[in-house]
């Protein structure tokens, strides 16, 4: 448990100091955000912030995990390796998307296409991993991801052939990274929305390792996970890391994450609901990124449906209340508290089933 506190502590540290040196440093090289001609006319004013702060998010995690791990004197596990090149590597992908738009002056960096190639080679290289009997414990056997659905464990009678969970585990990455870049459109909104959810997956974990079955042992009153207390480290240094980033980030925001940032956190965020076979509690615990998403969709879908009526003012689904005469902190606030309320039920939801089987 001590590793926790060290990994997110430092994170933390690092973030809020780390953020304030990269916006003096971006600020000086002009490696400034570009805006929507089409979006709000309000955002015209942020054009110029520095942008691809969230190279601070990921160093700032990374660097607590590992000091938790040197301190503590414990190898990082196989869970942990994943986890760490899924979040860097949807990372990388997304800073060369932030780069782009920054060389070329314009505010779309790469291609749609090129940008799904990378998170689909990122998302399927970990999916083989994680399933792959080359990383079994071997105290107790079990690989880091599991070829069954699950939500608040393994859901034993929905088990799937190996290539068929892949291909579920590339959706859950590509949708949910894609998700958080959705919602990181206004000052504070995906970095304290993160805050809440990778705090609520710190707590998971550390009862996960509390709970945690036996080699052999399969019931309902433990969790099949292979490195529980490694992927709360993770998750709390995350959790430190996007904290520190929102003194910077709040409104009006100091510097902007960027699709670096973005794209790592959604990454990790479904990393982290693979690896402790928690799925579709996802799907609560994110419930706000779900529907940024499906805003979207349904904004896109019944365009084309209708042949150019629109369903909300503007998508994604910050943005129709902006419209609608919001304050930008109004809008942020209320989301935040859309995010803990999905939280508190996805949290109260997990508890409330290992009370139920005792």
């Amino acid at each position: 448990m001590r590793a926790i506190l060290l990994g997110g502590g430092l994170a933390l540290v690092l973030s809020l100091l780390g953020t304030r040196v990269a916006i003096r440093v971006l600020s000086a090289k002009g490696y400034g955000q570009e805006i929507r001609d089409d979006g709000p006319t309000s955002h015209h004013t942020k054009r110029g912030t520095p942008t691809m702060g969230g190279i601070v998010i990921i160093a700032a995690a990374v660097l607590g995990y590992l000091f938790a791990k040197l301190v503590t004197w414990t190898p990082p596990s196989a869970s942990a390796w994943l986890l760490l090149f899924l979040f860097v590597g949807l990372g990388m992908v997304g800073f060369l998307d932030d780069f782009i738009k920054i060389y070329k002056q314009r505010s779309l960096g790469l291609r749609s296409k090129a940008k799904m190639v990378g998170q689909t080679v990122i998302a399927l290289t970990f999916g083989a991993l994680a399933l792959s009997p080359w990383l079994e414990s071997a105290t107790n056997g079990r690989t880091p991801a599991s070829n069954h659905v699950s939500f608040l464990r393994d859901i034993a009678w929905l088990g799937l052939p190996a290539v068929v969970a892949v291909l579920l585990i590339w959706f859950i990455i590509a949708g949910t990274s894609n998700g958080m870049n959705l919602t990181d459109g206004l000052d504070g909104l995906a970095a304290g929305a993160s805050t809440m959810v990778f705090g609520a997956y710190t707590l998971v974990c550390i009862w996960q390792f509390n709970q945690l079955c036996g080699p052999g042992q399969v019931n309902e009153y433990c969790y099949e996970v292979r490195d529980p207390l490694d992927l709360g480290i993770v998750a709390a240094a995350i959790t430190g890391a996007c904290f520190g980033f929102l003194w910077w980030n709040a409104s009006p925001a100091r510097i902007f994450m960027g699709d670096t940032g973005s794209l790592a956190l959604g990454g990790a965020l479904a990393g982290l609901a693979i690896l402790t076979r928690t799925e579709l509690l996802l799907v609560i615990l994110g419930g706000l990124f779900l529907l940024e998403t499906l805003s979207v969709m349904l904004q896109v879908g019944f365009f084309k449906a209708t042949k150019g009526r629109r369903l909300f003012r503007m998508a994604p689904l910050h943005h129709h209340f902006e419209m609608l005469g919001w304050e930008q902190v109004t809008v942020v606030v209320r989301f935040w508290i859309i995010t803990g309320t999905f939280v508190a039920a996805g949290m109260g939801i997990f508890y409330a089933e290992w009370v139920a089987n005792l």
